[in-house]
């Protein structure tokens, strides 16, 4: 009820795109975690080429997301963000209608093409009228963004009962829904003209020193949020020998989003400043790999109550990463505008999801690598050391960044820090006339 309250608290704009975000998510989650079974399985690919179709879409994403950012500055973030939710749909449609590998490799470059402009958009628009709630909003972002992630896996596995061209066409029409309740209900807002070109823009954002090392220093977050959907449900499986367990390390986390994340944005808020709580989410996140490291290559469970015990420590290790991812990303989302222009707000996002990306997509190959070398050498510890490495080193870049004074304060805490010294001499003259009665 308290989240229903908040959602009522924002601006119709912010209150559309939070179930924008649940959309999306769901239609995502509906369609790309069974598409590598649909193309191995039902239509007889390789593995190679099913890399190939799943990585052109993660590398026209990633590689393009300083485009779609640039272009909602320039363009106007609504527009940018209706013409990513039709091209999502255009792109999942054609895995409904084509099995050939031209279409396929279509649908994967559309898709991609349709994430890398409507997130940095969507965040931009949000950023620009969540006014002296923007850590809130992002919180709420998260929470909504989470319910999706949730949705999608169990409605597609429904649809999939029936064939996978079935939840590839539901994933479409929830995107063309979403299209047409953005185009009618999402306000125009102008967009004041360019002063430069976009390389000049490019040059701004990546000639900005404290931006680039924030965003090198927060690789650790997104490389760790990935271990979500690689490490955990492995560490889950191999600890109680049961496929279902990966699902209880989902449905654990989500609840957990849901109950607290609006919660800890708000009663951090009002202690202290947003970068420190950065760097004391990365640290949690690291640690929360500490727990299932320790009981790393242990015996086979013998029984069902042998198995949840030894599913405890991961089950521990995915609460705190979700924890600590909680505490630090509505900060980082509310952080990024700081440090540019307000017409460069779309580009520093797309830049930070640009360097993000290709972090989580290093940091994946990494782990991966780590987790095949503990199969051959019996160090089960090493990826979960890895990880909690990651986590500590990105913890304390970011910690160091803060304590150098190198990263800006959010428009919205300079505006609440000037209030309160306004107000003080207000106080101190009303407390006065309080003692003298």
């Amino acid at each position: 009820m308290k989240t229903l309250h908040a959602v009522r608290g924002f601006p119709p704009a912010v209150r559309l795109l939070l179930v924008n975000q649940l959309g999306v998510n769901t239609g995502f989650y509906l369609l790309i975690p069974y598409l590598a079974t649909h193309l191995s399985q039902d239509l007889g690919m390789s593995a190679a080429v099913v890399g190939i179709v799943l990585g052109m879409r993660n590398l026209s994403q990633q590689g393009l997301f300083v485009i779609g950012g640039s272009a909602a500055d320039r363009l106007g973030a609504r527009g940018v963000i209706i013409a990513g939710c039709a091209l999502r749909t255009v792109g999942f449609g054609l895995f409904a209608l084509g099995d050939g590998l031209p279409v396929l490799l279509a649908a994967s470059v559309v898709s991609g093409l349709a994430g890398a402009l409507f997130n940095p958009a969507v965040r931009t628009y949000v950023s620009q009228e969540a006014g002296g709630r923007r850590a809130e909003a992002f919180a709420l972002f998260n929470v909504f963004a989470t319910a999706g992630a949730l949705l999608g896996p169990l409605l597609g596995s429904l649809l999939l009962l029936v064939d996978f061209r079935a939840a590839a066409l539901t994933a479409a029409a929830i995107f063309a829904l979403l299209t047409v309740a953005q185009a009618a209900v999402l306000p125009a807002r102008e967009v004041p003209a360019a002063s430069g070109s976009v390389l000049g823009d490019w040059r701004e954002a990546v000639g900005d020193r404290r931006f680039l090392l924030f965003s090198l220093a927060m690789v650790g977050m997104y490389g760790m949020e990935n271990q979500l959907y690689l490490l955990l449900p492995d560490g889950a499986r191999r600890a109680t020998g049961w496929e279902g367990a990966v699902g209880l390390l989902f449905l654990a986390g989500t609840v957990t989003n849901l109950l607290l994340q609006l919660r800890i944005t708000r009663r951090l808020k009002g202690r202290g400043s947003g970068a420190r709580w950065i760097g004391a989410g990365l640290a949690v996140m690291g640690l929360a790999f500490l727990p299932p490291m320790l009981v790393a290559g242990g015996p086979e469970p013998r029984g069902a109550a042998d198995a949840a015990l030894h599913l405890l420590p991961v089950l521990a290790g995915a609460l705190m990463l979700h924890l600590g991812l909680m505490i630090a990303q509505p900060f980082v989302m509310e952080l990024i505008p700081a440090f540019g222009r307000a017409g460069l707000t779309g580009t520093y996002y797309g830049l930070f999801y640009g360097v993000s990306g290709i972090a989580a997509a290093g940091g994946n190959a990494a782990i991966g690598w780590a987790m095949d070398s503990a199969g051959h050498s019996g160090r089960a510890w090493l990826p979960w050391a890895c990880c909690l490495a990651l986590g500590l080193t990105s913890a304390a870049a970011v910690t160091r960044l803060h304590r150098m004074r190198a990263l800006p304060v959010p428009a919205t805490a300079g505006l609440a820090a000037d209030l309160a010294a306004d107000s003080a001499p207000i106080r101190a003259v009303s407390h006065q006339r309080s003692e003298s009665r």
